[in-house]
């Protein structure tokens, strides 16, 4: 692809957002997880430049954006009562629904081949209000080269994406921070497939039904966001515990990240002296998980300009979000 066709701008005018996508081009819109880069999702040629644009391997399904639950029924064959409740009870927000596709509608490039499609109800108002003026669902994965780090803010993407896209459409910092989770059904039973903001706990409070953790497929995953190698920072990050990491990074420029105090941060590892902490990085200084995977993109993004050889970071509590955190920095990790 010619990367640089476009002389890529930011702005808040739906009304130039609306028109490159009725014109088959890309736009990078604001959600409450990340900014994500959107096409028609009924025109095929719109969806191939979606993977040229991230370099995004084919066989990576793609999740389509709708404005509501009524639009979600026309793009599928049905929604059982479960999921059903479960779309009443978190859409709009930062949750993907696995469902039958309409064949007549939803192409199998959209689905990776797939007889099932990964749709949501986006939560943010800009984005809802550029779906409410268009004709067509949007699909639209995270706004960056495949296999970085999702993008947070508008900046963020033009980072990744200048030249590749015409416009983003600024909607402010991303308030989740982290992508949606993707609940599937097989059989009765609810499988997660991606973790998020909504919790396996939140989805078994709701319906009564613990869902089973599924997040893992390499050759033809079924969801976005099941590669092993995903959100990468080009410094090697490493995940585990403190003690380990200090000693695989000994001798090396290194960042730490944590939550807490500094202090409290640094305190936990022990460096050989000829080892370099060039930052420590609180993701949150009074422990709120919320805060840290509002914050965790954003701060991975900045570690990579800061000339570091080696960025540390032990797992958070496994539960909540904390899942969905720890799930993204497990990709991002050197360490598997």
């Amino acid at each position: 692809m010619n990367t640089g066709i476009f002389q890529t701008s930011i702005g808040n005018d739906l009304a130039i957002a609306a028109d490159w996508l009725r014109q088959s081009e890309l736009v990078a819109i604001p959600t409450e997880t990340v900014y994500g880069l959107a096409g028609n999702a009924l025109k095929e040629e719109s969806v191939l430049k979606i993977f040229l644009a991230k370099d995004r391997p084919r066989f990576n399904p793609l999740i389509l954006h709708v404005p509501d639950i009524d639009a979600v029924k026309k793009y599928v064959l049905g929604i059982s009562p479960v999921m059903e409740l479960l779309m009443n009870t978190f859409s709009p927000g930062p949750i993907t629904f696995l469902l039958d596709k309409n064949p007549d509608l939803v192409s199998d490039v959209v689905t990776a081949g797939s007889s099932k499609v990964a749709v949501r109800i986006p939560a943010h108002p800009v984005t809802q209000a550029l779906l409410k003026q268009l004709d067509f669902p949007l699909v639209a994965p995270s706004a960056n080269r495949f296999g970085y780090v999702s993008p947070v803010t508008a900046a963020h993407v033009y980072e990744g994406l200048q030249g590749r896209i015409p416009y983003i459409l600024d909607g402010g910092t991303c308030t989740v921070g982290v992508e949606s989770t993707i609940v599937d059904e097989e059989d009765g039973q609810l499988i997660i497939r991606r973790t998020g903001k909504v919790s396996m706990e939140d989805i078994a409070k709701a319906t009564g039904i613990l869902p089973a953790l599924k997040t893992h497929a390499e050759d033809h995953p079924v969801a976005p966001g099941m590669l092993k190698t995903h959100y990468a920072t080009h410094t090697p990050l490493y995940l585990g515990n403190a003690t380990d990491t200090s000693a695989l990074a000994a001798g090396k420029k290194v960042i730490i990240m944590g939550w807490g105090s500094k202090e409290s941060i640094a305190a936990s590892y022990h460096f050989q002296g000829t080892t370099i902490l060039l930052q420590v990085v609180s993701l949150s200084n009074d422990c709120r998980i919320d805060e840290v995977a509002s914050k965790l993109f954003a701060s991975m993004r900045n570690a990579d300009n800061l000339g570091a050889e080696a960025i540390l970071v032990e797992p958070f509590p496994n539960e909540g979000i904390g899942q969905a955190i720890n799930d993204r920095l497990q990709r991002a990790s050197v360490l598997h």
